[in-house]
């Protein structure tokens, strides 16, 4: 995966080239007659097995139900098309089959369980890596920070599931896992900020009544585009559904675009996406040994970061032109410090480097291309000559385990996919619209995509909706610290603010790819959960 499409997908979790093409038929496994017909995607199914997961030394047993449920665009849930919707140029046609796996707990009462659902982003994702890596029954075994060896690979009990806190439904998005999209112009109609959120919402809807959920704690889990998804539908649900939720779990935050990392030079003139990530710099030059004085304490070199990002970097910034070639330079020298480049690199950047250099050039002396999902992580470099890096190290060394373990789970332990062909990701850039309407606004914005008004809208539709933010300080596809200046920046009431919670972990985008993180994690879940489930 080149650098160019990280600029222009952001969060896109994994790096595999799959098809974008939907309602197709099977390939790969020999398929039966049945699913050689495209329809065989379109026709809800389920399978249901039973398993049972120990977590901290408790056996809890599970009804797993693999399937899928069929959506449709925005306005076209219920409602006949009309004369003015074929005006406007509406499809009632096109619809979606969105793959899931729910696990219920046994004997508990579906009143007082909470169920949380759970997804990736991309846009294009499924979510095979919150299954395989995070909270699932099982979870596949990868390598901390280095890559993984070929198959077989081994798939073990998840100590750190969350069937001990609440019922979990993976949702794949539309047309991945396997899921397709089918109908005249399907692609206008579910792949976009707004239709994507609807489609989830319509999924929500669905399962809440075909499994008598409706009156459940409820949850949303998202990760890296999860998380603008999450910001979307949980005002939808709330606003326009009345589906109050007891939690929003965000894992890897970006809710504002202008600013992400990755290409913030095609934006001249905003320079917060450059503060905001050095932080996340800083900690990756101390964990590769290439600060100039490497001290010994994380935790130091993170708060020296931010203070200098918001406080005298951010000034200069600021300047522009202006700023002085001795303040200049003395900026340069400082950032030297946090980031371990050479001086003379820094002030030909203009003091602004952006993530793809940073990975390109931290390690450039050893031909070494540091990881962005995970920047513990490091690989060959492609181009030694590039300006910046061609491909990610974490997602070369751990994707074949996920997407390899998950079609044998899946098969073998749910029943559900023979002869079908799962979609671990999709490229939907050629279609996506990051256009975006936020709450009163009349139009959908064609700029930069924000939902930090959507996520201030539904705290504020419910006072008592509580958030946690969760992120890894070794993130640069979503450094930790831009969604903690976005959370800080919420349009919502003071007061409001005591509503999130904040926790870090020394991991990347996956914080769960880390064992230590992956225990800690779920412990701050599902404390989450429970403090919050509102079961007395």
């Amino acid at each position: 995966m080149n650098r160019a499409y990280f600029i222009v997908a952001g969060m896109m979790l994994a790096g595999m080239a799959v098809s974008a093409a939907a309602g197709d038929a099977p390939t790969g496994d020999k398929a039966t007659p049945a699913a050689q017909d495209s329809k065989a995607y379109f026709t809800p199914s389920e399978s249901t097995t039973s398993g049972a997961v120990t977590v901290g030394g408790h056996r809890i047993d599970y009804q797993a139900v693999a399937g899928t449920i069929v959506v449709h665009p925005d306005g076209f849930d219920d409602a006949p098309q009309t004369a003015d919707d074929k005006k406007a140029g509406k499809n009632p046609d096109a619809e979606a089959s969105m793959f899931y796996v729910a696990y219920f707990k046994k004997g508990a009462a579906p009143g007082s369980r909470p169920v949380t659902f759970l997804y990736n982003g991309g846009p294009g994702s499924s979510t095979v890596w919150l299954h395989m890596g995070a909270f699932g029954p099982r979870k596949v075994v990868t390598n901390d920070h280095t890559h993984t060896p070929a198959a077989p690979y081994q798939l073990v009990n998840n100590d750190d599931s969350l069937l001990d806190a609440s019922d979990l439904v993976f949702i794949d998005a539309p047309g991945t896992g396997f899921g397709r999209i089918a109908g005249k112009d399907k692609e206008k109609a579910f792949y976009g900020v707004d239709e994507d959120a609807h489609a989830f919402a319509q999924f929500i809807k669905a399962f809440l009544s075909k499994y008598g959920r409706w009156n459940s704690p409820k949850y949303l889990f998202g990760e890296s585009y999860g998380t603008p998804r999450s910001a979307v539908l949980s005002n939808m649900l709330q606003s326009d559904e009345s589906i109050d939720l007891n939690g929003v779990i965000l894992l890897s935050q970006i809710l504002n675009f202008d600013l992400s990392v990755d290409g913030p030079e095609t934006n001249p003139g905003i320079d917060t996406a450059y503060e905001v990530a050095l932080p996340t710099y800083a900690a990756t030059a101390w964990y590769h040994h290439k600060l100039p004085a490497n001290p010994k304490d994380l935790d130091t070199v993170i708060q020296k970061a931010e203070v200098f990002a918001m406080g005298p970097y951010a000034y200069a910034l600021a300047q522009g032109s202006s700023l002085s070639p001795k303040a200049r330079k003395d900026i340069a020298q400082k950032l030297h410090g946090f980031t371990g480049l050479p001086v003379d690199y820094i002030l030909r950047a203009n003091l602004r480097i952006s993530g793809g250099v940073f990975e390109q050039h931290l390690q450039q002396d050893s031909d070494t291309t540091t990881g962005r999902l995970d920047t513990r992580f490091s690989g060959p470099t492609m181009d030694p000559l590039g300006k910046e890096s061609d491909y990610d190290p974490q997602s070369a060394s751990i994707s074949s385990a996920y997407v390899s373990a998950f079609n044998s789970y899946v098969r073998e332990m749910l029943d559900y996919g023979k002869g079908l062909t799962y979609k671990p990701e999709i490229n939907v850039f050629k279609y996506w619209s990051f256009k975006h309407k936020q709450p009163g606004q009349h139009f959908a914005f064609p700029g930069a995509t924000n939902t930090m008004p959507d996520l201030a809208t539904a705290m504020k539709y419910n006072p008592d909706l509580k958030v946690l933010l969760a992120g890894g300080y070794y993130d640069l596809a979503t450094p930790f610290y831009e969604g903690w200046y976005e959370m800080h920046h919420l349009p919502i009431p003071d007061k409001l603010q005591a509503n999130i919670e904040y926790r870090y972990y020394p991991s990347g985008h996956m914080v769960y790819a880390n064992a230590e993180s992956a225990k800690k994690l779920h412990d701050d879940v599902a404390a989450f959960i429970q403090a919050t489930d509102n079961v007395k």
